[in-house]
């Protein structure tokens, strides 16, 4: 069935031509990731399709019926709203369902339409809907619902945007780097969503494992061109690569052909005729397959660095606090020559902190952190590039240094590592603010290259990069002989790049893992399924073994309640919190307690049933 065509579409913004005459298609059940460079209107084709904006010329069709729903890089909230209330304040579907369901409620004479608003209900799972956007939420690990949104982080309101655009369900989700801001937790969460529902996908992504894992299909804008692969990153690598090569012999045959041409079109006499005026036609359609060449870099640098000492980094007995928070508690690490450090954790667990405290921008609480004297840091911060008025980008780069030194007496420019970073020398004459945020990022990383450091620390750098991006990084970071610490949700990245984990459990607890993120996966899995194997030796696993005894109403009955019993707890807690408040009068506290007992009646209530069902499976 299909959904979505896009028939000739272009963009342009004054002389810049973004792309022209593209057309493809989108059908249920593709989950689609669209690859392409920075800067090549990726997230236009996104807008275009959300409606947020529209084509210069061509158009988009799309199916009557179909629902969809539009994560932005930048969300668009309400900051006067709470979490809570953001979620009520979406053109949900659902929402519209229970609203009907409560006014047919209101009208219980009226049979007809009360059967309808019910079967409505049914049919979109709508009685469930306060437990699956908690849950949702707590996922996202935005678990105070009560939050104003003019207080969150811009990385909590992309989540809670991917939130509101999950629980619309749509038929079609278009999603703009879905992965930037979650940790790692919340993204294997997010693959295993995608994987039961039935949702169709079309998405900018550069998780690499994310594509592998979610998408079926990935369509890749090149030069100009629009190639489809039926596959996931695996298979598109395989025949990209393909492609490359058998273009590369096409323009070879081209050349060798071009080169025989030239001397017919040389000896040709002035007069012409119809047949000649044909081959001279086909001629300079040959010529331009001829001069046509890829643009790709790849980064081959014999960096000519500082040298490191014997003393490098050391941490001794470094303690670190926020209030009620303990991120580094008596920590000690000496850091080695040439060592490839990633750092993984959730969100809230110190790792920036961390980072800080290495580079002495931050202090700790209590211990010491030694620097050698031979050692240059370059830091990488999430915080991105200033941008000045009127600057271009050659003048940011030169702002740092003119070159980098190579082994041998050789040297790299400014220029060259900005061409090897994928700016060409007219890109590198335009203002830095008609950049995209993606093509920022790469010059921020210039900066910090071009001082050429020797222990090298890079916070989240995959965020808004494109995966041909990504490729020059990895090359230069897989040549860099010097430290490196690398603190990224990338986990693609993290398995090429580094070779051993520091992972933040929370509460100062701080594992040394040897070995790369997978390797990390394996032995975690391992580790689970033990727990697993000895709970099914100690509890016989009754629970699997007994569900048969359940009907299936009794089955469905059984999950809702545990899900009911979760969210009722949650409440539990948020009232009991609410007796602190210090300002409430005897009426508020009778009305809070009223209202506690009630939610208490409901788990006894709950816990009782849940009981019954879980005596019932045993016998």
């Amino acid at each position: 069935m299909n959904y979505v065509t896009v028939e000739n579409i272009s963009k342009s913004y004054g002389e810049l031509t973004l792309f022209e005459n593209l057309s493809f298609s989108i059908h249920k059940d593709q989950k689609i990731a669209f690859v392409a460079k920075n800067g090549t209107g990726k997230t236009s084709i996104l807008n275009i399709l959300s409606g947020k904006d529209t084509p210069d010329s061509g158009q988009i069709i799309f199916r009557n019926d179909i629902t969809t729903a539009f994560l932005a890089q930048e969300p668009e909230l309400d900051s006067k709203l709470t979490v809570e209330e953001a979620v009520f304040d979406t053109k949900n579907p659902i929402l519209g369902i229970i609203k009907d369901y409560e006014k047919a409620l209101e009208n219980p004479d009226n049979t007809e339409a009360y059967q309808k608003a019910f079967d409505n209900m049914d049919r979109h799972q709508a009685w469930d809907f306060e437990t699956q956007y908690k849950q949702i939420l707590f996922q996202l690990k935005l678990d105070n619902l009560q939050q104003k949104i003019s207080t969150l982080s811009g990385g909590q309101k992309k989540r809670l945007a991917l939130a509101n655009a999950l629980l619309k369900k749509p038929d079609l989700l278009i999603l703009d780097e879905p992965t930037n801001h979650l940790d790692l937790e919340m993204i294997e969460w997010l693959e295993s969503f995608f994987a039961k529902e039935q949702i169709t996908l079309f998405m900018v992504t550069h998780d690499r494992y994310f594509l592998e894992r979610v998408c079926n299909e990935i369509i890749e804008l090149d030069h100009g061109e629009l190639y489809a692969y039926k596959g996931n990153y695996s298979y598109y690598l395989d025949k990209r690569q393909a492609r490359i090569e058998r273009e590369a012999v096409e323009t070879g045959k081209a050349k060798q052909l071009f080169k025989k041409e030239l001397d017919w079109m040389r000896r040709q006499p002035k007069a012409r005729t119809t047949k000649s005026k044909s081959r001279i036609d086909d001629f300079h359609d040959i010529k331009h397959r001829a001069h046509q060449r890829r643009k790709d870099h790849e980064v081959q640098l014999e960096l000519n660095m500082e040298r490191l000492g014997s003393k490098i980094l050391e941490l001794h007995h470094v303690s670190k606090r926020f209030k009620d928070k303990t991120i580094l508690d008596k920590f000690n690490y000496t850091f080695k020559k040439g060592e490839r450090i990633g750092i993984i954790g959730k969100n809230g667990t110190g790792k920036s902190t961390f980072l800080n405290i290495l580079t002495q921008s931050a202090q700790p609480d209590s211990g010491k952190v030694i620097t050698g004297e031979t050692v240059k840091f370059g830091y990488y911060t999430q915080s991105g590039i200033t941008i000045k008025p009127d600057q271009k980008v050659i003048e940011v780069i030169r702002e740092y240094g003119d070159y980098i030194p190579l082994k041998k007496g050789r040297q790299i420019s400014a220029q060259q590592l900005l061409e090897r970073f994928l700016f060409d020398r007219k890109k590198q004459y335009d203002f830095v603010e008609k950049l995209s945020g993606g093509e920022r990022k790469r010059l921020y990383l210039c900066t910090v290259l071009i001082q050429n450091p020797n222990f090298l620390i890079l916070d989240e750098p995959t965020n808004d990069l494109d995966i041909v991006t990504l490729n020059v990084l990895e090359n230069f970071l897989l040549d860099f002989p010097g430290c490196l610490i690398v603190v990224s949700h990338d986990r693609y990245f993290m398995d090429k790049i580094v070779d051993h984990l520091l992972v933040f459990r929370g509460d100062g607890v701080i594992d040394d893992f040897p070995g790369n993120y997978s390797d990390f996966r394996i032995y975690e899995d391992s580790q689970e399924l033990e727990i697993v194997e000895t709970s099914k030796k100690d509890k016989k696993q009754w629970k699997k073994d007994s569900n048969n005894a359940l009907s299936y109403n009794e089955q469905k009955e059984y999950k809702n309640i545990e899900s009911k019993l979760n969210s009722l707890e949650y409440d539990k807690k948020e009232l009991e919190k609410a007796f602190n408040n210090p300002d409430l009068n005897p009426d508020q506290v009778t009305e809070l307690s009223h209202k506690l007992q009630e939610i208490i009646d409901e788990i006894e209530e709950k816990e009782l049933r849940w009981f019954e069902l879980t005596s019932k499976m045993e016998d």
